[in-house]
């Protein structure tokens, strides 16, 4: 099943848009509470357990996994029944924290490559809020050389034994299993010979570190690999084709990312939150009647327009196989760029008050997304990598010179 395969309905008697949308609208109304602060992350095991919960009362009142297959726990619905659904549920409390990289990356994974008895247990548990699933991608000397890395995992009989550390995993020290793609040939180039995995968090030999970064947020992790014994059965994809399959995987993780996914639910703060914000603190601050104030939040407020139309064309696009699924990255580079705008536009409107507290800012979210702003050009991939992405796979542009293009990983000269 392709990526755009799975955003079908399992069957044409499905529920009309607009009566879903209604539905929803009254399901949310009578049993979730209004947000009451914006989404930071997630850094405490109370957020994960109140994550789990709402996935669970999701699931009972028949709104979790819209896009997801009946078969697996899902609704088998379409993508605009998950877009009425997020427009119904912005304001209201949502496990905001599953979305990315639980549902819109890991899952979507697993029902685009997983067998049959792997989707059976794995998805409707997700869909449950019963499992948290994260990344084991990135590692600590890898920098944007994913094909690079160095974990390797070797066969024990009908077992695998996996050694070695990945970092910058989003929320690893909440989750239950990690898709970890590792090395198990190195007599070949090094994107032919990597498998990926699913890979127990709490498995003995794992050993998950939290780091603390600029914002004080510990939600990234680190995580190291001592002899950890792996089933058969643990392989997602085939053994030696893991870039294959890690293809898939980032082109969910830029959909994620981007806002072209349809299986996220709830407020998307990543992309560059609604101009109201800036509005407001214009207010707060007594600059609502400066002209130049005014032109900012007009400029904010047309590039926040111009990602929601990117959005919807690159998603029916994709949808329907006119563009191919990297066209994700259009939508990934753009809203990057206006995440960062509607952070540096809070800073030049609040002046020196987006270095305090106050009536304006109480939780000092303006100060904290100006020192986070540069996450969202990373998260996901760099928008560097995007651009990459955008001219050789939809420009068809050559691609960039690499002296360890074909060549066997073993004789790769690398740093020690």
């Amino acid at each position: 099943m392709s990526a755009t395969d799975s955003h079908t309905v399992d069957s044409p008697d499905s529920e009309a848009v607009a009566d879903f949308r209604d539905r929803a609208r009254r399901w949310l109304k009578h049993n979730l509470a209004p947000a009451t602060k914006a989404y930071t992350g997630a850094d405490d095991d109370a957020i994960w357990e109140r994550a789990r919960a709402l996935q669970q009362l999701l699931y009972e009142g028949g709104f979790a996994g819209i896009c997801f297959p009946k078969a697996y726990g899902g609704q088998g619905l379409t993508s605009a029944h998950q877009r009425a659904f997020t427009e119904e549920s912005l304001g209201y409390e949502m496990p905001l924290v599953l979305n990315v990289p639980t549902l819109a990356i890991c899952a979507a994974t697993i029902l685009d490559l997983g067998t049959e008895e792997q989707k059976r247990a794995h998805l409707p548990a997700v869909l449950r809020g019963q499992e948290i699933l994260s990344q084991f991608l990135s590692e600590p000397r890898g920098g944007s050389d994913l094909a690079g890395l160095t974990t390797r995992a070797d066969r024990d009989g009908e077992e695998w034994l996996l050694n070695g550390s990945k970092i910058w995993s989003s929320g690893a020290y909440g989750s239950d299993y990690g898709l970890c793609l590792a090395r198990t040939n190195w007599d070949v180039p090094k994107h032919s010979g990597l498998t990926l995995f699913l890979v127990p968090c709490h498995a003995p030999g794992v050993t998950i570190q939290r780091i603390r970064q600029v914002t004080g947020s510990t939600e990234f992790c680190q995580e190291f690999f001592d002899d950890v014994r792996l089933p058969a059965d643990a392989v997602l994809g085939a053994v030696d084709d893991g870039w294959a399959s890690t293809q898939r995987l980032l082109n969910h993780e830029r959909a994620a990312v981007g806002g072209t996914s349809p299986y996220t639910s709830g407020a998307r703060p990543h992309l560059g939150g609604d101009v109201t914000a800036l509005v407001e603190l214009a207010r707060a601050v007594g600059g609502i009647g400066d002209a130049r104030v005014r032109e900012d939040i007009g400029a904010a407020r047309a590039r926040s327009i111009v990602r929601d139309q990117l959005i919807a064309h690159v998603s029916q696009a994709i949808t329907a196989g006119a563009l191919p699924p990297a066209a994700g990255s259009l939508v990934r580079v753009f809203s990057a760029e206006n995440a960062s705008l509607q952070a540096d536009t809070a800073v030049k409107i609040a002046g020196a008050a987006a270095a305090t507290a106050g009536a304006h800012d109480p939780e000092h979210r303006i100060g904290l997304n100006y020192l986070f702003r540069a996450a969202w050009s990373l998260a996901g991939g760099s928008t560097e990598m995007s651009r990459n992405i955008i001219s050789e796979r939809l420009l068809g542009m050559p691609r960039e010179f690499a002296a360890d293009r074909g060549v066997p990983f073993n004789e790769v000269k690398r740093g020690r």
